[in-house]
């Protein structure tokens, strides 16, 4: 989210998370944005890929975040750091086959949530969508955040998934008019429809 008028109508639909990309090389870049524009009534999570915990860690301050999504190689040390500070902690993992899940254990300890999503050499946002039937290969006991091409048409898909430690699913790139410019009312109708 990065444009002002649609992130406080996005915040009309009260979603639990509204994230903000604080990656240069990203489409959805947010640095621009004025922290003002970001909304009181929905947690604000910032989303990085490598940058230095001290960067982080400054950013989130400057816009008062209350996560942090991190989607590059970053250490159990970083994620254990920056959950000191006082950030909920989201540690992002491509996942490609069941084996990947392995990953994971080493950040069991220092994360709040894990977000899986489909691996790409592009640190997330390629808009596909893995094997959720991979999702059984998950055993950890971090709860997690569902991503990777999720539709507007998967509400059925999703309401299917017995996951135990199934959080909260992550919706992007197929319910924008453009990179970073939300369809409200994709969004509200996929929301209610979850959520009833």
């Amino acid at each position: 989210m990065r444009d002002p008028a649609n992130i406080s109508a996005v915040a009309k639909l009260r979603p639990d998370y509204m994230g903000f990309i604080f990656y240069e090389r990203s489409p959805r870049y947010a640095a621009s944005l004025a922290p003002s524009a970001l909304p009181q009534e929905v947690r604000r999570v910032g989303v990085f890929v490598n940058a230095p915990t001290t960067e982080i860690a400054g950013t989130a301050e400057r816009y008062g975040l209350h996560a942090v999504q991190l989607h590059g190689s970053e250490s159990p040390e970083s994620c254990r750091r920056l959950r000191e500070m006082g950030y909920e902690v989201i540690k992002a993992f491509g996942i490609e086959t069941a084996a990947d899940f392995a990953q994971t254990a080493g950040y069991a300890a220092c994360c709040d949530l894990f977000l899986f999503d489909t691996r790409t050499p592009k640190h997330g946002g390629s808009g596909d969508r893995f094997d959720w039937r991979l999702l059984d290969g998950y055993t950890g006991h971090v709860p997690f955040l569902l991503s990777g091409g999720i539709a507007p048409t998967d509400t059925d898909a999703i309401s299917i998934l017995n996951h135990p430690m199934l959080y909260g699913i992550d919706l992007n790139s197929r319910f924008e008019i453009e990179a970073g410019l939300k369809n409200t009312e994709l969004l509200e109708h996929f929301i209610q429809t979850i959520r009833s």
